[in-house]
């Protein structure tokens, strides 16, 4: 099982650059960032965690962009995989987005891992013309696409919400580029994802993985996927029993927030908590606060 870490990026404490440096010496496995291009200060959609209008964190007033963000983090590390927890790619035109990632994981060697979501904000949504019901069919064709894109020599797309002609996109990505879906545990959730993802991301209070796990499973062997779906768990600290469960359950990776402080504090607090996983760490200070 592989350990990841997630920063909330904004534009004050550390830069995706040196969060991933540290988390790459610290001996993790994958960098994450997440992705709001605004928010609407008026609003009908309630966020997930506070049930209304009000925002848990004002990071997300604050996101950086996400591909911008993992460049600048894939320009001083040459191991860690460069991900999104998670990307709004139905917030960008796909055939630039597309180019966009496949530049990214060319230039990093094969590093991305692209993570998307469905958008629990739908005003936001909105104001990039995607209306609320039509969410998970409009991230359906995007992903079809720049799958095309990345892989096909002539690539061509024909759905309701893209379409283009035969077409020349290059760079190719290094690699083939993973698709979790980051999305609530739920059998509708899982359809979609067998047919359009690799993986799954679960929400950060996910509860009952278990079952959840095993219906993921069972609906993935009914689809006739072969292997196994990635399984990447939003974690909270580092509870010894939890970890061993998740392990048994074929989770692929767990992913740990970093905390909104100084670099300096941010580094230190890498270096514990590589510790406390027994993660092989080359260089990062292990003072400070308990993790």
């Amino acid at each position: 099982m592989r350990h990841g870490i997630v920063l909330f990026t904004s534009d004050r404490g550390i830069s995706p650059a040196d969060a991933a440096r540290a988390a790459e010496r610290a001996g993790f496995s994958s960098f994450a960032v997440p992705e709001h291009t605004h928010i609407p200060v008026r609003r009908d959609a309630a966020h997930p965690r506070t049930g209304d209008a009000s925002l848990p964190d004002d990071r997300y007033l604050r996101t950086l962009d996400p591909w911008v963000a993992l460049a600048t983090a894939a320009s001083v590390t040459e191991r860690i995989r460069l991900s999104t927890a998670v990307a709004l790619p139905v917030e960008h035109d796909p055939i630039t987005l597309a180019k966009t990632i496949a530049s990214l994981d060319h230039l990093s060697g094969g590093r991305v891992t692209l993570g998307v979501g469905f958008g629990w904000n739908t005003d936001e949504l909105a104001d990039h013309g995607v209306p609320a019901n039509r969410r998970r069919t409009v991230l359906r064709e995007y992903v079809e696409a720049m799958r095309a894109l990345w892989t096909d020599e002539e690539a061509s797309y024909a759905g309701e919400f893209v379409e283009f002609g035969p077409s020349w996109a290059y760079p190719k990505p290094a690699g083939t580029i993973p698709v979790v879906v980051g999305a609530a545990g739920t059998e509708k959730t899982f359809r979609w994802l067998v047919r359009s993802a690799d993986g799954w991301l679960t929400t950060p209070m996910e509860a009952g993985l278990d079952d959840k796990i095993a219906l993921l499973r069972r609906i993935w062997q009914e689809a006739g996927r072969e292997g196994s779906p990635e399984i990447v768990v939003l974690a909270g600290k580092p509870e010894p029993g939890v970890l061993e469960r998740y392990e048994e359950l074929g989770v692929t990776e767990v992913l740990f927030g970093l905390p909104d402080r100084s670099a300096e504090e941010v580094t230190a607090y890498l270096g514990r908590l590589a510790g406390k996983l027994g993660l092989h760490s080359e260089a990062c200070s292990v003072t400070g606060s308990s993790v």
